[in-house]
């Protein structure tokens, strides 16, 4: 089954550029910020993740398992059929990328020319972009092609595969959403398929925690305000599940497909999730350890080390 054509020219109106039957790039606005000297993102604050050599790519477009309530794309329902392959992924991805980076090189806020230049060629993919990663069934061929092109991978997943997640290939860093506090709100913030919805998140955090040895591994809370921002306890319950290197407490923000169903007043102010960190410190063993305001996030971790901040 092809991918639906409305669909896909929604997609392409908003900048998306497919690089298979399910696979796409954007653009990351952080990466046009970086060019023209306006920031970087949170994860080259955070993590060393440079914002201008970054590709941020989806290999599930048309896939979805859940329809977050903060979710800025529509949950697509669609079968894998014609399974795209990693390397023409990344080959595609680069082509793309410097396709949609074009434009650049005649903005005269990009002042920094070899930066640009390095924007040609990224060498950090963030698997995440649209839909649940971890039902691309050749996700870990794609992750042990990006290691053979020593280049970085970012796979972010909602923790509802947990049977896929224990035999992935272990990419850079592993991010999980973790949504809300327990049960009954992550039926109503989440909207999962599955019936076993909790008993996946649950069991995908034990995953997580013996996937430790093996890759750098992060949970992330999104939170929403009057939606999931309760109960600090329960989410330094289910964090310690997981045991996560990094915990990242991060708000919703108010763009896509999200405004059809949030209003702007449902963003928390970085204040607000300062705050909300604070509360889980006193749970969880997780301490405050950095944060970006522009990006209402907040790092914590139970110690800091000294190879947190990767470099390429």
């Amino acid at each position: 089954m092809a991918m639906d054509v409305k669909y896909k020219k929604d997609l392409e109106k908003q900048q998306y550029r497919f690089i298979g039957e399910h696979s796409a790039v954007k653009i990351c606005s952080w990466t046009k910020k970086s060019l023209t000297g306006r920031g970087v993102c949170y994860k080259q604050k955070f993590y060393g993740i440079n914002s201008h050599r970054c590709s941020q790519i989806s290999v599930s477009v048309n896939y979805c398992d859940q329809d977050c309530i903060f979710c800025w794309r529509k949950r697509y329902q669609e079968p894998f059929t014609n399974v795209d392959d990693p390397k023409e992924i990344i080959d595609n991805a680069i082509k793309y990328q410097r396709l949609l980076l074009s434009g650049m090189g005649g903005n005269e806020k990009v002042m920094d020319k070899q930066k640009l230049k390095e924007a040609q060629d990224p060498i950090h993919f963030a698997i995440s972009l649209t839909g649940e990663t971890l039902h691309y069934p050749k996700l870990s061929e794609l992750i042990k092609e990006l290691k053979k092109r020593n280049y970085s991978s970012f796979v972010v997943t909602n923790g509802q595969l947990p049977e896929v997640m224990e035999k992935l290939e272990p990419p850079t860093q592993l991010y999980m959403t973790v949504a809300a506090p327990n049960n009954r709100l992550y039926k109503k913030v989440c909207n999962p398929m599955n019936k076993d919805y909790w008993e996946r998140l649950n069991k995908s955090l034990e995953v997580m925690k013996r996937m430790k040895s093996k890759t750098r591994t992060a949970i992330r809370l999104t939170l929403v305000k009057g939606h999931n921002m309760v109960e600090p306890e329960n989410y330094a319950e289910l964090v310690k599940k997981a045991e996560p290197h990094f915990l990242e407490v991060k708000a919703y923000m108010f763009v896509g497909a999200s405004r059809q169903k949030l209003d702007k007043a449902n963003m928390p102010y970085h204040k607000d999730i300062v705050e909300f960190a604070k509360k889980i410190e006193k749970n969880s063993g997780y301490k405050i350890i950095d944060e970006q305001p522009e990006s209402r996030v907040v790092l914590m971790m139970k110690k800091d080390f000294p190879g947190r901040i990767m470099k390429f």
